[in-house]
C-alpha cells in the first residue's frame, strides 16, 4: 500500500509538472545519409582553393582595414560583392557604430649617453603625446600593480613579459592582460608613459599593437608596444643604469563611425528559419594586411558557406556567415550581432568563429547538452579523417571572439582550435600578410567548417540554445 501511495504522489507529481520538465529532452542525432553526404563535401573541400582565394582577395584589393577607416568601408563593399559571387541567396548589412580611433605617427629613442631609437607602435586607444622620463622596468603585472601610490610620478613604465609560443597560445592571456590593463596600472601610480613588450612570441623587429583600456577617473598617458629586440635591448641598458626615454605618439579617438556587420545565407531546404552561424571578422589592425587576423577566418567561412551552396540538396537549416565589424577595438559587431538576434537564439541551432589564424585545426569542442552527445560525437567522426581529436579540457575549447557575446546569452558553440604555436609571431604586426597563409592548411580549415556547418544543419533535434535570464549572462 505504502509503495502504491508513493508511486502514485510521484504521477501526482509528474502531472504538474510541465511536459516538458516531465518527459527528457530528446536525443538528437544526424541521419545517415547526411554523414555520407558530409564526406564528400569534406574530400570537395579538400580539393579547392576557395578559402585562399577570398583571403588573397580581401588582402590585395583592401589590404589593411582599421575599423572606421576609408578602407574598413572598402572592406564592407567587398564582402557585399564577393558574398554574391559565391552565390549566397540572400545577402545584408546590419548597422555597428562605436568610437574611431586613428593612428598618424609614433616614435621612440633612448636619450643621453647610449642614445638610439626604438622600434615601437602605439596602442589602440592610446592617446597622443610626447612625453620624457626615466623608466621604471617591471617583469610582471603583479609587481605593476603592487607599485606604491606616486611612485613612477614623472617616469616612464616600462613591462617587460615575454610570451612564450604554445599550440592553445595560453599565454595571450597574460601577454593580453598586460596590453589592455598595463596602461591603467601605470596612469594610477603617477606615470606619464607607458612601454610594454609586445604581446607576442617573435624576435623580429616588428612591435605588435592592440587594444588598450582606461579605466574611469585615470588620466590616459601615451602608451605603446615595443619590438621584441627592441625590449630587450632596453632591458639590457636600464640593466647598466638609469636610462631616460623620449615617447612620442599622434593618435586618438576622433568621434564617432558607423561600419557593418555583412551577411550571406545558404537557404535550408527543410528549416530555412533556423540557422547555423560562421563567420569571421573583416576588420584588422593597420600595421599588416589583416591575413591570419582575420583575413583567413573570413575566408574560411565564406568558402564553407560556398561549397555548401554548391551541393545538390542543401541541409535542412540555413548557414549564416558573418563577416563580423570593428572585433579588434571591443568585439563591436559580435556585441551588436548578439544584442540584434537575442529574440530568436532559439533558431540559431549553434555558432563557430574562425579568428585564430589559418594554421591546421587540431581540436574540436562544444558546449552540446548531454542529449545531443551522439550528434557531437558524429560530428567529430566526420572531423577525424582531418586529424582533429577531441579537445582536451581547459585546453583551447571556447566559442569565438565575435561569437562569445551571444555564448553568454545562451548561443550553443563549438570551438574548431587552430594551431596557434606561430600565431603570435605575426598577430597585429606589420607582417600580418598574405604570403604568411599555407595554401594546404586553409583548406584543411575550409573543410572543417564545411563539414561542421553541414552536419550542424542537418541534425535531426536542437541542440539547445536558449536565452539565460539577464543576470546570469551579465555574470560570465
Amino acid at each position: 500500500m505504502r509503495i502504491r501511495l508513493i508511486v502514485a504522489a510521484l504521477a501526482l507529481a509528474l502531472g504538474a509538472l510541465p511536459a516538458s520538465a516531465a518527459k527528457a529532452p530528446k536525443a538528437v542525432r544526424i541521419p545517415d545519409a547526411a554523414m555520407s553526404q558530409a564526406a564528400k563535401l569534406r574530400d570537395q573541400a579538400l580539393a579547392s582553393d576557395l578559402a585562399y582565394r577570398i583571403t588573397e582577395s580581401l588582402t590585395t584589393e583592401v589590404g589593411a582595414r582599421m575599423a572606421g577607416s576609408e578602407a574598413d568601408a572598402r572592406a564592407v563593399e567587398w564582402a557585399k560583392a564577393k558574398f554574391k559571387s559565391l552565390g549566397y541567396e540572400k545577402v545584408w548589412t546590419e548597422p555597428v557604430t562605436f568610437p574611431k580611433w586613428e593612428r598618424r605617427s609614433e616614435h621612440g629613442a633612448v636619450l643621453g649617453a647610449h642614445s638610439q631609437p626604438l622600434s615601437l607602435t602605439a596602442l589602440g586607444g592610446s592617446p597622443g603625446g610626447a612625453v620624457e622620463g626615466d623608466v621604471v622596468r617591471f617583469t610582471d603585472f603583479a609587481s605593476l600593480e603592487a607599485a606604491p601610490a606616486g611612485s613612477l610620478a614623472g617616469k616612464i613604465a616600462f613591462l617587460d613579459f615575454q610570451m612564450e609560443p604554445k599550440r592553445d597560445g595560453a599565454d595571450y592571456g597574460m601577454g593580453s592582460r598586460i596590453r589592455t590593463r598595463g596602461p591603467t596600472a601605470a596612469a594610477s601610480k603617477g606615470a606619464i608613459g607607458y612601454l610594454m613588450h609586445s604581446a607576442g612570441t617573435d624576435s623580429h623587429r616588428m612591435p605588435h599593437t592592440g587594444i588598450t583600456r582606461f579605466d574611469d577617473g585615470v588620466s590616459p598617458i601615451p602608451a605603446a608596444a615595443l619590438a621584441s629586440p627592441d625590449a630587450q635591448q632596453l632591458s639590457r641598458l636600464v640593466a647598466m643604469g638609469p636610462q631616460r626615454v623620449r615617447l612620442a605618439l599622434d593618435c586618438g579617438w576622433n568621434g564617432e563611425a558607423t561600419s557593418y556587420n555583412v551577411i550571406g545565407e545558404v537557404r535550408g531546404s527543410s528549416k530555412p528559419d533556423e540557422v547555423v552561424l560562421i563567420g569571421g571578422h573583416l576588420d584588422s589592425w593597420d600595421l599588416g594586411t589583416g591575413a591570419i587576423d582575420d583575413g583567413a577566418g573570413v575566408g574560411i567561412s565564406m568558402a564553407a558557406g560556398a561549397l555548401i551552396a554548391k551541393m545538390p540538396k542543401h541541409p535542412a537549416r540555413t548557414i549564416r556567415v558573418v563577416a563580423f565589424a570593428n572585433e579588434e577595438q571591443g568585439l563591436h559587431g559580435g556585441r551588436a550581432y548578439a544584442a540584434a538576434h537575442l529574440p530568436q537564439i532559439t533558431k540559431h541551432q549553434i555558432g563557430a568563429e574562425s579568428d585564430f589564424g589559418a594554421d591546421r585545426i587540431y581540436g574540436y569542442a562544444s558546449s552540446l547538452p548531454e542529449n545531443a552527445h551522439e550528434a557531437d560525437e558524429q560530428i567529430l567522426s566526420a572531423l577525424a579523417p582531418l586529424g582533429i581529436t577531441r579537445l582536451e579540457a581547459g585546453k583551447g575549447e571556447g566559442p569565438g571572439s565575435d561569437v562569445g557575446p551571444f555564448a553568454q546569452q545562451g548561443l550553443a558553440w563549438a570551438s574548431l582550435a587552430q594551431d596557434g604555436t606561430h600565431y603570435f609571431d605575426l598577430h597585429h604586426t606589420p607582417d600580418d600578410t598574405f604570403d604568411k597563409i599555407d595554401p594546404g592548411a586553409i583548406q584543411q580549415n575550409a573543410a572543417a567548417y564545411a563539414v561542421f556547418a553541414y552536419l550542424a544543419a542537418s541534425a535531426d533535434g536542437s541542440f539547445g540554445s536558449s536565452a539565460k535570464p539577464a543576470d546570469a549572462s551579465a555574470s560570465h
